[in-house]
Formats: C-alpha cells, structure tokens, sequence
C-alpha cells in the first residue's frame, strides 16, 4: 500500500510562480481588452462576457492541474512536484482576434454577433483539439525531444524573454532594476528585504519606481478604477449560435481554426515535454484534453480564446513551487474577472515592471532545451530554434510584412507561416542525420512535404498546392535522405563483413 504524501497546499515558493503566471495572464487579458475596445466593441462584451469567460477557462485548467500534480505527487512519492501552468496561448490569442473575430466583425458589422462567431470558433478548436488528445503520447514518442524542445526555446526567445526585454528596456528605471532584482532572488538565490518574494519585491519596487519618477500617471489609477464593478459569470448559448455561421456564410473561417488549433496541441505537447525533462512527467493526452475542455468551457461562458500549458512552467519549477500558485491564480482571475480589477491591475502596474519576470521564464526555457539534451543535439536545437524569429519579424509587421521584410529577403514571411511545424521537422531531420537514421530523416522530410503542400506551413491558409516550391524541396530532400540511407547500409555492410573477418582470423 502507497504511504499517502504530505503535499503541501501552498508553500513560499508558491508566490514568484503566482506572479509569473499571473502577469502572463493578466498581460494577455489586458491586450484583449485593449483590441477588442479599440475594434469598436462596447465594455458590455468585453468586461460582462468575454473577461469573464477567459477567466473561467483559467479557473478550470489551473484548479486541474492543482488536481494532476497533487495525484503525481502521491504517486512518485515526492513533494516536489510543480504544476503546470495554464492560460490564454498567446500565439493563438492574437490569431483569434485578428484571424477571426476582426474579420467576422468587418463582415457583419455588428459586434455581438461577431463574438458569437468567435466563441462559436473557440468552442470548436476546443473540441477539435480534444479529439487530437488521444494521439498526443504517440506524436510525443515519435518526434525527437531536441525538435520539440528547440522549437519551445524559439518561442521562448523571441516573444517570451525577447519581447519581455524590449519592454524591460523601454523604461531602464524602472526595468532594468526589476531585471536585477529577479537575477539576484532567483538565479543568485538571494533573500529580498523583509524576507518577501523576489517577484513580489521586483514589481513593488518597479511599479513605486514609475511613479516617483513620472513614468506612470495618477490618472491612470482612476481610468481603471472606472471600469471596477460587478460582472457576473454566466453562461449563454451564444457558442452554439455562433457556429451556425461558421458553417455558413463564413465557413472560410474553418481554415484559420484548424491549423492554429493543432498548433496549440503542439505547443501544450512540447510544454509538457519541457517538464517531463527538469522531472515532473505528466500524461500529453490528458493534458491536451485539459486545454480543449477548459476552452470549451470558456467558450460557454463567453470567453472566446483557446487556453495551453504555458512555457512557464519550467520557470515555475526551477523557482521551487507546487500546486498552490495554480490554485491561487485560479482564486484570483475568478475575483479579478468578476469584479473588472483586471482594467485597475493593467492601469497601475507598468509593464516594464513585471516584464523581466518573463524574461528569467523565457531564458530558463532556453536554457532547458540545452541540458537536457546530448551535446551532439545541440545543432538540431539551433536549427529548430530559428524559424521564429522569422514568425517574430513577421507577426510584428502585422498585414505590411509582405512589404516590409521583402527588402531584408523574401524568405522571412514562409519561413515564419507555421513557424512551429517547420521548426520541428527540421529539428526532427537534424536529430535523425545525427543519428545515421537517414530513413527516419526522409520520412520527416515527406511530412514536411505534405505541411506545405496543405498549407500548414510556408502558406497563409490551408489550400492544396499551397506552397508548392516547399513541397518539391522537401520532396527532393526526401530523394537525397533516402540515397544516404543506401550509401550508410553499404558502409555498415561492410563494416560488419570486416568484423567477421577479423573474428575469423582470430579463432
């Protein structure tokens, strides 16, 4: 019989990963309610329904994943366990409102119904990624852990620690303080004032910084205070009437949803990966099927976002926490929500304050995608790790892209177009030379012969033929994979035929 583990509920460690994580979510819930208000929606939507959902979506992701690592917990015997962190993909918020709610908006003019279509949207990548769950630990066997994790530490390079550190930057003052008192607490591991966490001690002083110093405003404080009510979490069936349009009149919408949706299966797999790599191992199925439920779930309450495991969590780990920072973030959001403290939190805390939290995260992804892999992976790290900073350059750029990096090179715009499929295949074929598996090279190779040619990579939207110079290459690649497949079963048919001939000669 199991001896039943103390795991603690909340422990000290708990309150930097709850900053963390919070000022991930609360930075993704504060550019949503800044598009959607600058798009022409009324408050009613955005802090009565859409918040509101978002942050039911959270409360259920996080509240289970509490509930996963306390049941690893009991099982490995350890009280070490972390917990995943969960949240709005940011990814894939952005596709969602520029990919499908601006465009639903433009072509009905009326904006409930465009968040109908939207949250009829969320509801189905929901689903649809739940459905794709019950292959995630077939998919997680089979691709090298070097891609996936390389492709993670692009994203983490780029629009975690990268963009964070533009932002840390934007104000050095403030910033670039904040930056070193995260250093010295977490990395040098460095007791705060008081003894109060280093996250908690960082935003505190970045934020009396900012206004000491007139980089924040007073009047901030009593724009978001404007917004502080009671908004009631209550669930509609505007999901379901949203999807009547989608297969409809705006049925071109589907093909925004199903690649971005798989993309966010990718990304919670590869995140997943990342804590099975620092020691926390958790089921990729279950997970996936987490983030699908919980986005539906959302769906119903008016959020219109797909959630994910967070890339956080690694930091979360390497900062000692467990369960308690998803439990309170869950509390948090749920009050925040209700009460629209979440305008009141954007307006008083400057950015450049809580940036630098995400920097350590992101860095310590990418830290993690090295350690945890053989040296001789390192190249296949390197390779997968590219391909965002093309989507990087190109999502910045927004619709002027095309026009804007054509001048640096005309590769930047395909190579960032399904940055994540490209960045594990290449990292996946890198692995496989490394390895003489010139045969499993190919085979990737052909897989990424039929990403392009459907539009899942190098292409704007799913079509077939979408991308047909990639499709070639990658098929002339497969040719040339299979042609060292020949060449090493010849050099290691030889190589045994030496060998015998050498045991020969000595009995």
């Amino acid at each position: 019989m199991n001896k039943t583990v103390n795991y603690p509920w909340y422990k000290k460690e708990d309150t930097d990963a709850f900053f963390a994580l919070f000022q991930n979510n609360l930075a993704n819930f504060v550019l949503i309610a800044v598009t959607m208000l600058g798009m022409g929606f009324p408050t009613s939507i955005v802090f009565g329904k859409v918040i509101p959902g978002a942050a039911v979506a959270v409360m259920v992701g996080n509240l289970y994943y509490a509930y996963m690592a306390n049941r690893l917990a009991q099982k490995e015997g350890r009280t070490d366990v972390t917990a995943l962190s969960y949240g709005i993909s940011t990814p894939v918020m952005f596709v969602f409102l520029f990919g499908v709610l601006a465009p639903a908006k433009a072509l009905t003019n009326d904006p409930e119904l465009a968040w109908k279509i939207a949250v009829g949207a969320a509801f189905l990548s929901g689903l649809i990624e739940t459905l794709v769950s019950f292959t995630g630990n077939w998919v997680r066997n089979h691709l090298p852990r070097a891609a996936m994790l390389g492709a993670l530490a692009g994203v983490a390079i780029t629009f975690i620690a990268g963009e964070m550190l533009f932002n840390t930057f934007s104000i050095p003052v403030v910033g670039l303080v904040s930056l070193i008192i995260i250093i010295v607490g977490v990395v040098g591991k460095m007791a705060m004032p008081f003894k109060i966490p280093t996250s908690l001690f960082a935003v505190l002083i970045g934020t009396i910084l900012a206004f000491v110093l007139g980089y924040q405003s007073p009047e901030k404080i009593s724009e978001g205070l404007a917004n502080v009510g009671f908004y009631p979490i209550l669930p509609s069936l505007a999901a379901f009437e949203g999807m009547t349009y989608l297969f409809g009149s705006l049925i071109g919408l589907l093909a925004v949803i199903l690649p971005i949706t798989i993309y966010n299966a990718i990304e919670t797999m590869n995140n997943v990966d990342a804590m099975a790599a620092v020691g926390d191992s958790y089921d990729v199925r279950e997970s996936q099927a987490v983030d699908g439920v919980g986005t539906m779930i959302g769906a119903v309450f008016g959020g219109l976002f797909p959630t994910t495991v967070y890339i956080a969590t690694v930091g979360s780990k390497a900062m000692g926490a467990g369960r308690g920072y998803s439990i309170l973030n869950a509390i948090v959001f749920g009050i925040a929500a209700m009460t629209g403290v979440i305008a009141a939190f954007s307006a008083i805390i400057p950015l450049a304050a809580v940036a630098p939290i995400l920097v350590f995260v992101g860095m310590s992804m990418v830290v993690t995608a090295f350690q945890n892999n053989e040296t001789k992976y390192f190249p296949a790290v390197g390779i997968a790790m590219l391909p965002y900073f093309a989507n990087y350059v190109m999502t910045r750029f927004n619709n002027a892209a095309g026009e804007v990096v054509e001048k640096i090179s005309g590769g930047i715009v395909p190579l960032g177009q399904g940055a994540m499929f490209t960045a594990i295949i290449l990292g996946a074929i890198t692995v496989a030379i490394i390895d003489k598996e010139f045969v499993k090279a190919s085979i990737f190779s052909l897989v990424g012969a039929f990403l392009s040619f459907v539009g899942f990579m190098h292409a704007p939207k799913l079509a077939f033929n979408a991308a047909q110079d990639f499709s070639i290459a990658y098929c002339l690649v497969a040719v040339f994979l299979g042609y060292c497949a020949y060449q090493q079963a010849k050099i290691s048919q030889k190589e045994n035929k030496d060998i015998q001939r050498n045991l020969s000669k000595v009995s």
